[in-house]
C-alpha cells in the first residue's frame, strides 16, 4: 500500500471526489454578521419602542410618544419618512393587531371623539357651580344676619362656608376638564396661601408698614367670592381648549404645524377666561361693598387657570413652581419691612415702600401673581404645543 502523499501518485488522484464540493467561507463584516444590504431603520425603531407601539390604539398616540422621546419631523427623515406622523402610521401598521387593546368609546375613523358626552358635561358643570354657590350663600347669610349674630357665631358661619366651598372645589377638580390625572403635587398648599393673602394680605401689609401688626385685621372676601364663581367658566374654557386641540392634532400632518395651531388656541382660552373672570370679580366687589380694582385677584385667577390647565394635561410641576414663586414674593414683602426695623437694615424696605407708594398694598400681590402668570403662560405656550400633552387619558 502506498501513502496518499507518495510522489509516485499522480496529482489528479490526490484531489477530492467530484461529488464533494469544497466548502466556501462567507465574507463577514467586522461585527460578525453577514452583509445583507442596508438595515431597516424603522424595524430598529420599532424594537426600541415596542411597548409604546403595542399599547397605542391609534397612530396619534405613537406620534405623541415618539415626540416625547425627542423625535422631531427632521429626525423622521433619517427613517425615510417626511414627518413623525407618517412614521407613526408605519409603526402602527407593523405591530400585530392582536397585541392592541380596542379603543374605548365612540370613534371617528382612527381618532377618538374628543370630549365627554352631554350627561358628563352636565355633571361636571354642576360640580363647577358648587364652589361659587357655597361662597355666595355664606356671604348672603353674613349680610342678612349683620348685627343680629355675635362675632363667635359669624366666625362659625364663615368657617362652615369655607369648608363647604373647599369640599365643592375638591369634588369639581376630581372630574371634568380640570381633573389632573397625575395629581397637582403641593399646588393645593400654595393655593391656600395665595387665597388667604388675597383676603387678608393687604390689610396685614398695611399694618406692618405702619408699625404693626397691631391685632386682628379685617379681610376682603370679594376676591374669594369672585374666584369661586369663576370655577365654572374655567372648566368650560379648559374643555373648549382640549377639544379644539385634539381636533387640531387629528388634522395635523407635522409637529410644527400642530404647535403653530395650538398656541393661538391657548391664548384664546386664557383671554376668554379673563373676560369671564373680570365681570365676576367686579360684581363680587360691588356686592360686598368694595371699591377697589381687582387687578391682583385677576392675576391670581389667571395664574390658577394656567397652572390647572397644565396639570390637567399631565404637567403639574411648572404650575406648582409658579405658585410657590408667587407665595415667596408675597411672604417676602412683609418680611422685608419687618427686617428693616433692625439697625443697619433700613434699605431692605425701600423696594416694598416704592411699590406700595406707586400702586397701593395690592401692588405686591399683583406683581407676584402677575409675573408668575406671565412666566407660566410662556412655558405653557411651549409645553401645550407638543402632541404628547394632548394624548394623556
Amino acid at each position: 500500500m502506498t501513502r496518499p502523499d507518495d510522489p509516485a501518485i499522480p496529482a489528479s488522484a490526490q484531489e477530492r471526489p467530484a461529488e464533494i464540493r469544497p466548502r466556501t467561507t462567507a465574507r463577514r463584516t467586522p461585527g460578525g454578521a453577514s452583509r445583507r444590504g442596508p438595515a431597516d431603520p424603522v424595524k430598529t425603531l420599532l424594537h426600541h419602542h415596542r411597548d409604546l407601539c403595542e399599547r397605542a390604539v391609534d397612530p396619534l398616540e405613537i406620534a405623541a410618544g415618539l415626540e416625547a422621546h425627542g423625535l422631531t419631523d427632521r429626525t423622521a427623515a433619517r427613517y425615510r419618512h417626511r414627518d413623525v406622523f407618517a412614521l407613526a402610521e408605519e409603526l402602527y401598521a407593523r405591530v400585530p393587531p392582536r397585541t392592541r387593546a380596542p379603543a374605548a368609546g365612540p370613534t371617528t375613523g382612527s381618532v377618538p371623539v374628543p370630549g365627554p358626552d352631554a350627561d358628563a358635561r352636565a355633571a361636571w358643570t354642576l360640580l363647577a357651580l358648587l364652589p361659587g354657590a357655597a361662597c355666595l350663600a355664606t356671604a348672603g347669610v353674613l349680610r342678612v344676619t349683620e348685627g343680629l349674630l355675635g362675632d363667635g357665631t359669624r366666625t362659625l358661619v364663615t368657617v362652615v362656608g369655607a369648608v363647604l366651598a373647599c369640599l365643592a372645589l375638591r369634588a369639581c377638580l376630581a372630574r371634568g376638564p380640570l381633573r389632573a390625572p397625575e395629581g397637582a403635587g403641593r399646588a393645593g398648599m400654595y393655593g391656600c396661601w395665595l387665597l388667604s393673602y388675597a383676603v387678608y394680605g393687604e390689610e396685614l401689609l398695611a399694618q406692618v408698614m405702619t408699625g404693626g401688626p397691631d391685632g386682628p385685621w379685617d379681610g376682603t372676601p370679594a376676591p374669594l367670592l369672585g374666584l369661586a364663581a369663576a370655577v365654572a367658566p374655567a372648566a368650560w374654557c379648559a374643555h373648549l381648549f382640549t377639544v379644539h386641540a385634539q381636533r387640531r392634532l387629528a388634522g395635523s400632518r407635522a409637529l410644527e404645524e400642530f404647535g403653530a395651531g395650538v398656541r393661538p388656541l391657548l391664548l384664546a382660552s386664557v383671554t376668554l377666561f379673563l373676560g369671564a373672570l373680570l365681570p365676576l370679580l367686579l360684581l363680587a366687589d360691588l356686592g360686598l361693598g368694595g371699591s377697589g380694582t381687582p387687578v391682583a385677584a385677576a392675576c391670581l385667577g389667571v395664574l390658577f387657570y394656567v397652572a390647572r390647565l397644565l396639570a390637567a394635561h399631565g404637567l403639574p410641576e411648572p404650575g406648582t413652581a409658579a405658585l410657590a414663586a408667587a407665595c415667596a414674593v408675597e411672604a417676602g414683602a412683609p418680611a422685608l419691612v419687618l427686617a428693616a426695623r433692625l439697625p443697619g437694615l433700613e434699605p431692605l424696605a425701600q423696594p416694598v415702600n416704592a411699590l406700595v407708594s406707586t400702586g397701593g398694598t395690592g401692588a405686591v400681590s399683583a406683581l407676584a401673581c402677575g409675573g408668575a402668570a406671565v412666566g407660566l403662560l410662556l412655558h405653557a405656550a411651549f409645553a401645550l404645543s407638543r402632541a404628547s400633552a394632548h394624548t394623556r387619558s
